[in-house]
């Protein structure tokens, strides 16, 4: 399943803002405790969510950009290496 760019890196704002619009109604929903129950747990969850969402991407990004960082400084083998691109082509 293919998300639009901006949909994706949206989706942790959108659970964290409809998370705190949940716990805010959960608050206006007093008059039903268990409306404002289920309201507040599902406020929490989408917060929770949200940040998850947000610190794996970011721990993602960080590994990624070290990973890519550190192949930068290493040349490739020569041609006539053992385990070379011409081992390689024979197999």
């Amino acid at each position: 399943m293919h998300v639009p760019r901006r949909l994706y890196e949206a989706l942790p704002w959108l659970y964290i803002l409809l998370g705190l619009a949940a716990l805010g109604f959960s608050d206006f929903a007093a008059a039903s405790p268990a409306l404002s129950l289920v309201s507040g747990l599902a406020g929490l969850a989408g917060l929770l969510a949200g940040a998850v969402l947000l610190l794996r991407r970011r721990g993602f990004r960080e590994l990624g950009a070290r990973y890519d960082a550190g192949r930068a400084d290493r040349a490739p083998p020569p041609r006539d290496a053992p385990g070379g691109p011409q081992d390689r082509d024979h197999d």
